[in-house]
């Protein structure tokens, strides 16, 4: 499975604990930056993920900022995308057992080094159950095409969700 990886200048080092992890774990990690802790723009790295998800390039994601917030809110302006913000164990099963979640957003601020390896595996490990979580799902996708919101990256620029 392909999983890109992304942070912010908060998450640098996270994000390269989670690379390894994942690299560890026989998954193919790939950095979508940034390289250093330069101060940077959340909504650019996670917009790379977003669109390489919407695309069908990578198969995951996984974004990390100070709080997980300001990642999770961008991934999910593009199509197909369902980026959630996990912070337990919980979190992390249910969001990939009911939700089919294939965008992860983590704090590099509030969680410990153990806790989030632990996320990530019970995330990466954890199956999508289907059956009445998929017609949800389908609900879901109903809704997006239906309100035009949500794009890949070719068409960002031309779409907005207010119609213009």
């Amino acid at each position: 499975m392909k999983i890109a990886v992304a942070s912010d200048h908060r998450g640098v080092r996270v994000k390269g604990q989670i690379l390894a992890q994942l690299t560890d774990m026989g998954e193919t990690a790939l950095d979508f930056g940034p390289s250093d802790d330069k101060s940077v723009d959340y909504p650019d790295f996670a917009a790379k993920v977003g669109a390489a998800i919407s695309n069908g390039d990578i198969d995951r994601g996984i974004l990390i900022c100070g709080t997980g917030m300001g990642m999770c809110i961008t991934v999910n302006k593009f199509r197909g995308v369902r980026g959630v913000s996990c912070h337990d164990d919980v979190t992390a099963e249910m969001s990939r057992r009911h939700n089919n979640a294939n965008v992860m957003c983590l704090s590099a601020d509030m969680l410990g080094d153990k806790l989030l390896n632990r996320i990530v595996e019970i995330w990466m490990k954890t199956d999508f159950e289907g059956g009445r979580h998929q017609r949800r799902l389908d609900k879901i996708s109903e809704i997006e095409a239906a309100n035009g919101c949500g794009s890949t990256l070719d068409t960002v620029e031309k779409t907005s969700c207010s119609g213009e």
